[in-house]
């Protein structure tokens, strides 16, 4: 890049308005550090440590407590414990290797275990302990039930305001009441290019063309708004967007574990149901129960039974540990996933948090984490398989249509005949080989004789032997190159034979889970140890909520009884939880700042009548997410600027009373898709498997071995052409650090690791991301197409700008920067166009949504 293109790609960074994201440093660890810690520290503190090096143990052991974050740090009669970011500097990680220590000193623990620990030290040993203990149990069960969170959900009427003309909606009373008891405004409308911009990123994950761009702006009809959110809410892109927000409280992945490369071969089944339940805006309630007990719901078609049974996906794609030895611990941990999972996507709680003891913040009693695992305990998830040490999840035969079976039947004969020409082409290989073997065996003999008759024939010429070995030597040359062109090209083709095996139509599958046959309730796991049981705890729910308890036959698992008790109108957590994630993903911030914990430390909402108010509503409308954020979108709170007022600001630095629209950086799908719709490659896609295992290249292991040792694993050797263009949510999502092209963007913009769960991603500012859009050859590339695209639509330069502007940034250029860029654009070379259309793809402007 010239000296000139780095200076103006600086200039353009200014003159489009960039704006840094300024992050506050934490004053303690982060949510995610915190669940970490809480997932896969502290229980095995609990279980394996505490006995010995506790304030409760008889006699505590080398004068070291572990059950502070302060005493562990200081350490005990052999120095400090830990060394925060030094795994290898650390004594407990050498304990636990029994490397000159041997903690716990009877059995040391598993290697996943230790590597937890050794990634927990390396990003600061986050800890979230303080105070004068780490008690094992919690509050009383009944202590909590005054919380907010945990009391029926009362819809009040909308509060009276001042500034009446100001409101376009319900939600708008609530927020303008608050801002006028404070003294404060609202800010202005947002202009019109920075509102539709701001909705089709929400809404669908994808800018305005330059179509809706014109109709919009030239549309001077009431209804303007109307029409536009009415057309991104009936849009596919609809669904592709907002799946991917569900996606992220799943753990979805297209690998099955982290530990090795298996591919997951029908996880994209539920990634296309999401999709397509959010597009028919399937209500949120009936969502819930295919979810937990899609098996066990009735259907009148066969259409409508394949749904449920791939809705049950949601209860076994995660990161599970499926090459663990360890069976009866692979198990309660799949359990323990699920009740998580559960507890935090459907009610904003943390009840894994109770495996060892009672929740340490929360009224949900250790026999409350019980009554629902064993409701899963009672539920078939893995399974032990023939192939080496692996469990495999369970995969449910799909129900087919008279003309899907006659279609799959036709796919499998055309599928023997593709094996059958295959196999008698290896079988020519083969024959022309033993052949070629049986002819150079003949040589190799005649060779061996005349070796033998020359040896007795010394006087013999020469020269006239060396003439006639060379005229001898070139055909068996020949023979020899072709043996070995053979041989590869069978090796070739076996591998070709065997990856063909592997696809052969089949009845068609999705993971998912089914009843035990003998349902039972599950035995405490004494501080998590599957080997060291308590009593047993009768199936149910959470006793703290108002919700009646759900009666569970003996015959039964339980979770159709817990899907209803979840989506039953009395349960106040699971319409609040939702409604506030719904807000937060178009506001910016939820009602309730943690959209995935509603525990007691978290506080109340900025607007809890508000929050209530929302949540009947959802309810009355059927659980329709659509009408929900409908009613937000077209809210005037929604269509405010994100103008800065100094007053407000002193007053409400942190903006929860929603004075302005809060700006935030764009997710790392939106960038990628919008630089594919502004470099006009972005291609549409109707769903099915991406991850491209069809091609042979793709795959290894797929020998004798595999039935033996391991199953066939993955390598992202080679993909299909168009994938490159598909949305951001079709693309492969790997368990590790290999991704598909552009799709290692989601590593650099926070995307969610699927070994996680959350229902809001972290947003960070680091240099990492500036210099991935300055130099990424990916993004460069994309420049290019935006560039050819550019100049292949519009002749002149000015025009040519004027639409690059729309396109990228979705607005109308300044004169000012008009006349910049015209600047730049005479003197800058042939690059020139290349250089500015990545300046703008690299912007502030373009990465924020405001």
């Amino acid at each position: 890049m010239s000296e000139r293109g780095a200076l103006f790609r600086v200039v353009v960074l200014l003159s489009v308005g960039w704006t840094p994201l300024l992050l506050s440093a934490a004053d303690g660890p982060s949510k995610q550090q915190v669940a970490f810690f809480e997932k896969h520290i502290r229980p095995v503190l609990v279980g394996h440590c505490y006995q010995c090096h506790s304030a409760d143990a008889e006699e505590l052991q080398g004068g070291l407590r572990l059950d502070l974050r302060d005493t562990l740090l200081r350490g005990g009669d052999s120095g400090a414990a830990i060394v925060a970011g030094d795994p290898e500097e650390s004594l407990l990680i050498q304990a636990i290797r029994f490397d000159g220590l041997e903690m716990p000193p009877n059995e040391q623990l598993p290697e996943h275990v230790i590597a937890n620990f050794e990634k927990w030290i390396e990003m600061g040993a986050p800890d979230p302990r303080d105070g004068a203990g780490a008690p094992l149990e919690g509050p009383e069960p009944t202590a909590g039930q005054d919380h907010w969170a945990f009391q029926h959900i009362v819809k009040t009427s909308p509060p009276d305001v001042l500034d009446e003309d100001w409101v376009n909606s319900e939600i708008d009373y609530f927020v303008l009441a608050e801002l006028e008891r404070e003294g404060l405004e609202p800010a202005p409308d947002a202009e019109r290019h920075t509102w539709l911009r701001r909705v089709s990123f929400d809404l669908t994950g994808l800018p305005p063309t330059l179509e809706q761009i014109e109709d919009f702006l030239t549309d001077e009809s009431a209804n303007a708004h109307e029409k536009v959110v009415d057309r991104l809410l009936s849009s596919s892109a609809f669904g592709e967007r907002w799946a991917r927000y569900w996606l992220d409280l799943v753990g979805y992945a297209d690998q099955r574990t982290a530990e090795a490369p298996m591919y997951a071969h029908h996880a994209w089944r539920y990634r296309d149901w999401v999709i397509d339940a959010l597009n028919r805006d399937v209500p949120f309630d009936h969502f819930t129960r295919q979810q937990l007990a899609g098996d066990l719901l009735p259907s009148e078609s066969v259409q409508e039974r394949r749904e449920n049974l791939i809705a049950t996906g949601f209860l076994v794609l995660g990161d599970m540990r499926i090459e663990d030895y360890d069976k009866m611990q692979l198990h309660v941990d799949t359990i323990d996933s699920q009740v998580s999972k559960v507890g935090k996507a459907f009610l904003g709680l943390t009840l894994g948090c109770a495996r060892c003891h009672d929740h340490k913040f929360d009224p949900v009693s250790r026999d409350d984490y019980y009554a629902i695992a064993g409701i899963f305990d009672s539920t078939s998830t893995l399974y032990r398989s023939t192939v080496g040490i692996w469990s495999e999840v369970n995969t449910l035969d799909l129900p087919e249509t008279p003309q899907q079976v006659a279609q799959r039947i036709e796919a499998e004969n055309e599928h023997s005949r593709k094996l059958m020409r295959l196999t008698a082409k290896m079988d020519q290989h083969q024959q022309r080989l033993n052949e070629l073997n049986e002819l150079l065996k003949e040589d190799d003999a005649r060779r061996e004789q005349e070796e033998t008759a020359q040896a007795e024939n010394n006087d013999k010429e020469a020269a006239g032997d060396t003439a006639e070995a060379e005229d001898e030597a070139d055909p068996i040359e020949k023979l020899h190159k072709e043996r070995e062109e053979l041989d590869t090209a069978i090796g070739k083709l076996r591998h070709v034979i065997n990856h063909a095996q592997l696809l052969v139509s089949k009845i068609p599958m999705a993971y998912g889970v089914r009843d035990v046959a003998q349902p039972a309730d599950m035995r405490i796991t004494i501080r998590g140890n599957p080997r060291a049981l308590g009593a047993a705890v009768p199936r149910g729910v959470l006793t703290v909520l108002p919700t009646p308890s759900a009666e569970i036959p003996d015959s039964q698992s339980g979770r159709m009884q817990l899907a209803e008790w979840i989506v039953s109108p009395d349960n106040p957590l699971t319409p609040r939880v939702t409604v506030n994630r719904i807000w937060q993903k178009l506001i910016g911030v939820g009602l309730h700042r943690n959209v995935d914990y509603f525990g007691l430390p978290e506080g109340e909402p900025s607007h809890p009548k508000l929050l209530d108010y929302l949540a009947v509503t959802f309810m009355e409308s059927g659980w329709s997410q659509k009408s929900l954020i409908r009613t937000i979108a077209l809210s005037r709170t929604y269509r405010m600027s994100s103008q800065h007022n100094p007053r407000a600001h002193e007053v409400d630095p942190d903006n929860r009373l929603i004075w302005r629209m809060n700006r935030s950086r764009m997710d790392a799908e939106a960038i990628r898709d919008a630089i594919l719709a502004a470099s006009g490659k972005l291609q549409p896609f109707a769903g099915g498997p991406t991850f491209p295992f069809d091609i042979p290249e793709n795959v290894v292991n797929i020998g004798r071995i595999r039935s033996v040792v391991n199953f066939p694993f993955f390598r992202l050797a080679k993909f299909h052409p168009q994938t490159e263009f598909y949305r951001t949510v079709y693309l492969p999502i790997i368990r590790g650090p290999s991704q598909p092209e552009m799709a290692d963007l989601r590593n650099v913009f926070d995307f969610t690791s699927p070994a996680q769960t959350a229902g809001q991603r972290n947003v960070t500012t680091v240099p990492t991301q500036a210099l991935y859009l300055m130099n990424s050859p990916q993004v460069k590339k994309y420049a290019q197409h935006i560039a050819e695209r550019i100049q292949a639509e519009v002749d002149e330069n000015p025009a040519r700008v004027d639409r690059l502007w729309k396109i990228v940034l979705n607005r109308p250029i300044t004169e000012q920067e008009q006349d910049k860029a015209a600047e730049f654009l005479g003197a800058a070379g042939d690059d020139a166009w290349r250089e500015l259309c990545h300046a703008l793809i690299a912007s502030g402007e373009f990465l924020l949504r405001i």
